[in-house]
């Protein structure tokens, strides 16, 4: 495995970076989807596809035809690629729900596409079986949830990223690095599943609850600041790290 991904927030795409070059190489990705296929609801299966110049949106192409536009040699696109074959389903989901919103009222943007963007593109799911420990992290106590109960959260939370520019940025992490973080409780059974097995019921479950329209602005989800989770950067290690109000902000007042 190339160094470039060793953090742990890459864990979900390990069986994949796994069988790639070190690179960002499109056509490896698709020949990977003909071995290992992603199918929409319609049993089209998902394919890579170079960028079009039809002039068709994004999201009805992949939705009409199964192809998704990847252009060559590049970080974001390829993760993209990555999250399809990880994470099906939410795709799925996601593509199914940006569709229906166009349609309505036939526009482009609007709150609830701007929210699966938000996700699509930085989503991460944090897993919980210490209740305490979600609230912790709803209320913006970073210090009292990443210090004062760190070996709690080491060994109770997990966290699952989605999004694929979040999955890019993780190349080169940076000061207030910010994920769009959806919240599940988690029991021992879920944490006694095998990695694949895991990601699988994250899967089916973030599917659902994308496809529900619970999430129907950007602040809906909850903002985690990345390089405070343990083991992310060497300098979590260190209490006074988390005294940075810049990156590890108080919470936000939520209206409406």
């Amino acid at each position: 495995m190339s160094a470039r991904y060793a953090s742990t927030l890459f864990a979900p795409l390990r069986r994949w970076l796994d069988r790639l070059p070190d690179r960002p190489d499109a056509a490896a990705v698709d020949a990977l989807a003909r071995r290992f296929p992603v199918r929409l609801d319609s049993g089209t299966e998902v394919r890579f596809v170079p960028p079009q110049a039809d002039g068709l949106a994004y999201e009805c192409r992949v939705w009409a035809s199964g192809e998704v536009e990847t252009r060559p040699d590049n970080w974001h696109d390829f993760f993209n690629a990555l999250v399809w074959l990880s994470f099906p389903r939410t795709k799925r989901a996601v593509t199914a729900a940006h569709v229906a919103a166009m349609r309505p009222a036939g526009e482009a943007r609007g709150s609830v596409r701007d929210a699966l963007t938000h996700f699509d593109e930085c989503g991460i799911v944090v897993l919980s079986r210490r209740p305490e420990l979600l609230d912790l992290l709803r209320a913006f106590e970073w210090k009292r949830l990443f210090v004062g109960h760190r070996d709690e959260v080491i060994a109770h939370m997990r966290f699952v990223v989605f999004g694929h520019a979040t999955y890019e940025a993780l190349l080169s992490p940076f000061r207030g690095l910010t994920a769009k973080a959806v919240l599940y409780d988690a029991d021992d059974a879920w944490f006694a599943l095998p990695e694949d097995a895991r990601l699988a019921a994250v899967d089916a479950r973030l599917a659902a609850d994308l496809a529900s329209g619970r999430y129907v602005r950007p602040r809906d989800f909850q903002p985690l600041p990345l390089l405070g989770i343990p083991g992310v950067t060497p300098d979590s290690e260190s209490p006074d790290y988390y005294d940075d109000a810049w990156q590890f902000r108080p919470g936000r007042r939520r209206s409406g």
